[in-house]
C-alpha cells in the first residue's frame, strides 16, 4: 500500500504573508500593499492593544475570581472545566486550583481516541492537584459510526463528533450542577489565529446540533441514541443570557508564553508535551498531521505557528524552518494510518478510498449564517478575541 501526498492546486499565484506564515493555501486570504495578511493587521489593530500580552488585567482577574467563588458558595463546585489533556486546558486547571483557589468540576471525554501519554498527563496533574476527575465514556459503537459518517462526507474537518460532544456536555453539566461559570481554555497567546474558514467549506459550525444531526441522518448506518447534542442558540444565548451561565476565558487575563506553560507543567507535574497542538488525541493527530496535508494540502501548523509569530514568541524564520518538514514522519504516518483503520474496524484500503474520494459537494443543514452573525456581534462588543477569517 502506498501513502501518496496529494496537494490540491491553488487557484491563485502562491503568496505568503511577510509577517506571519499564512499563505494562499487559504483561498480567502487578503494581503495589503506591503504583503501583510489581513490576520496580522487585525491582530495589531483589534486584539493586541486590549489584550496587551496578558498584562494589566490584575484587577479584572481578581474581581472575576471573587465572582466565581461567590457564585459557588454552598455548592460542591464553583465552575466547570473541560480537560482534554492538552496544554491549554491543563495549564488553566493548574492556575484555577493552585493559583486562584477555585473548585472546578473537572470532566474529560473519552471518545476512544486518547493516546496513552495524554491519559498519563491527565492522571498526574489531577492527582497532584487533588481534584476529582469525572470521565464521560462515549458509546464506542456510536462514536465509531459517527466518525465514519464524517469520513464518508468527503469534508475536510472531521473532528466534529467528539468536538460537538464536548460542547454539549459542558452545557448539560452546567445546568445539572447549577454552576454559573464555565472556564474555557482559549487564549490569544497560542491560538489567536483560527484555522481558515476556507478549509472548513461545506461543514457547519462544530457547536451546531442542526449540522451534526444532518450528517448523522445522511451517513450513519446505525441509529445514534446515546449521544448528547446541543445547539448554538442554547450555548450562545439561552445559557448565558437566560440561565446566567457565563463562559469565560481567564487565560487572556494572565501573562505567559507557550514555553512558560510547558516549563511550569513539566516542573510541577512531570507533564510530557505532545510536540504539536492537538496531538494528545489519536484521531486528531492523524487528521491534522497526515490527512489534511496530504488530501487537501492544508497544514494546520501555519495557523498555530502564526499565532506564536504575531504574539512575539517565535521568529518567522524559525516557523518557516519548521514548515520545511512534514508534521509526521512517513513511518509514524503509516503507523497512525493502520491504527485508525483498526479503530474504525475497516480495512486500510477502505480508509484510503476515503482519502482519495472527490471533495465534498453535498450540502448539509446548519445554522452557519446565525453563527457568523453572532461572531460579528461578539467582535463588535469585544467578546471575540480570536481572528476568524
Amino acid at each position: 500500500m502506498s501513502y501518496p501526498v496529494i496537494k490540491l492546486s491553488s487557484k491563485r499565484p502562491y503568496q505568503i504573508c511577510k509577517c506571519c506564515v499564512m499563505d494562499t493555501t487559504d483561498d480567502d486570504i487578503v494581503f495589503d500593499e506591503n504583503g501583510i495578511c489581513m490576520r496580522c493587521n487585525e491582530y495589531k489593530e483589534r486584539i493586541e492593544p486590549e489584550w496587551n500580552h496578558g498584562r494589566g488585567h490584575e484587577k479584572e482577574l481578581k474581581q472575576l475570581i471573587a465572582k466565581i467563588k461567590k457564585s459557588g458558595e454552598g455548592k460542591e463546585y464553583d465552575c466547570i472545566l473541560g480537560l482534554s489533556g492538552g496544554l491549554d486546558s491543563t495549564y488553566m486547571l493548574h492556575l484555577a486550583v493552585k493559583e486562584w483557589g477555585l473548585r472546578p468540576f473537572v470532566f474529560h471525554i473519552d471518545a476512544g481516541w486518547n493516546l496513552p501519554v495524554a491519559e498519563k498527563n491527565i492522571r498526574k496533574v489531577t492527582r497532584k492537584l487533588g481534584v476529582k476527575l469525572h470521565i464521560k465514556k462515549m458509546d464506542r459503537d456510536e462514536m465509531r459510526e459517527m466518525q465514519l459518517a464524517w469520513f464518508r462526507t468527503g469534508l475536510e474537518m472531521l473532528d466534529a463528533p467528539q468536538d460537538h460532544a464536548f460542547i454539549a456536555l459542558i452545557d448539560k453539566y452546567s445546568q445539572k450542577l447549577g454552576v454559573k461559570y464555565i472556564l474555557n481554555g482559549y487564549n490569544v497567546c497560542t491560538e489567536v489565529i483560527a484555522d481558515p474558514a476556507s478549509w472548513e467549506k461545506g461543514a457547519g459550525p462544530t457547536g451546531d446540533g442542526t449540522y451534526i444531526r444532518d450528517v448523522v441522518k445522511k451517513h450513519c448506518d446505525i441509529p445514534v441514541k446515546k449521544y448528547t447534542y446541543t445547539s448554538g442558540l442554547k450555548h450562545k444565548f439561552v445559557l448565558p443570557y437566560i440561565k446566567g451561565v457565563k463562559t469565560i476565558k481567564p487565560l487572556n487575563l494572565v501573562e505567559f508564553t507557550r514555553a512558560s506553560m510547558i516549563k511550569t507543567l513539566s516542573d510541577e507535574y512531570g507533564y510530557i508535551p505532545y510536540g504539536q497542538k492537538h496531538f494528545e488525541d489519536l484521531i486528531t493527530k492523524f487528521l491534522e498531521g497526515w490527512w489534511q496535508p496530504t488530501r487537501f494540502g492544508h497544514d494546520i501548523r501555519r495557523a498555530q505557528l502564526s499565532s506564536l509569530v504575531v504574539t512575539g514568541q517565535m521568529e518567522r524564520d524559525e516557523a518557516l524552518k519548521i514548515l520545511e518538514n512534514p508534521p509526521l514522519s512517513e513511518e509514524e504516518s503509516k503507523k497512525l494510518f493502520s491504527q485508525v483503520a483498526e479503530k474504525l474496524q475497516i480495512s486500510e484500503e477502505e480508509l484510503m478510498e476515503y482519502h482519495e474520494m472527490p471533495e465534498c459537494k453535498e450540502k448539509f443543514k446548519s445554522q452557519e449564517k446565525l453563527y457568523n452573525l453572532g461572531i460579528k456581534i461578539y467582535e463588535k462588543i469585544g467578546l471575540e478575541k480570536r481572528i476568524r477569517k
